[in-house]
């Protein structure tokens, strides 16, 4: 059996997310000033790669694609409503983070959060909402039947909410 189909498909998962967001941080970086079609190009090129490198199926990274887009529209939305820093947003101590996906996830995020916060105006509620199954990076989340908090320190995979068993979850802002 091949040592890939052998591994947790979470962890899997969580890997690709990482691996995504630091191909577009990458990619980014080297375009320069960041636009929204820089973005959409660049997660783009992140997906078809780890497709070529047989990282993920394409259904699958379709879906990390997705994930990774959700949360930097949400970080861009708050950066600009709120003029507080990345930090804040995910609601953590920086210490606490990563500093290797803390810096590509304020590095996306700020380049593009002008541009994405226009988008994330225009999204509907139900666009920026958190289902468990999904994966997300770091912050933390709000169970919608409860209030209870899940804090994520690294990407993973959002559980049904341990207090309600919700599945609904919203960032906390």
């Amino acid at each position: 059996m091949d040592p890939k189909q052998r591994r947790d498909p979470v962890d899997r998962m969580v890997d690709a997310y990482e691996a995504m967001l630091e191909r577009v941080d990458g990619m980014l970086e080297s375009a320069g000033k960041s636009t929204l079609p820089a973005l959409q190009k660049s997660l783009e090129a992140a997906r078809e790669k780890a497709v070529e490198l047989d990282e993920l199926t394409r259904e699958e990274a379709e879906r990390i694609a997705g994930y990774l887009e959700r949360d930097m529209q949400d970080a861009a939305h708050f950066l600009a409503d709120t003029g507080e820093e990345f930090r804040d947003w995910l609601h953590f101590d920086i210490k606490l983070i990563e500093e290797r996906m803390l810096g590509m996830c304020a590095n996306v995020a700020d380049r593009t959060r002008l541009e994405l916060d226009r988008l994330a105006r225009q999204a509907s509620a139900a666009a920026s909402r958190y289902h468990s199954g999904e994966i997300t990076g770091p912050g933390t989340l709000v169970c919608e039947g409860c209030g209870e908090t899940i804090s994520f320190h690294q990407a993973g995979q959002i559980p049904v909410c341990p207090r309600y068993r919700g599945r609904r979850f919203t960032r906390r802002l």
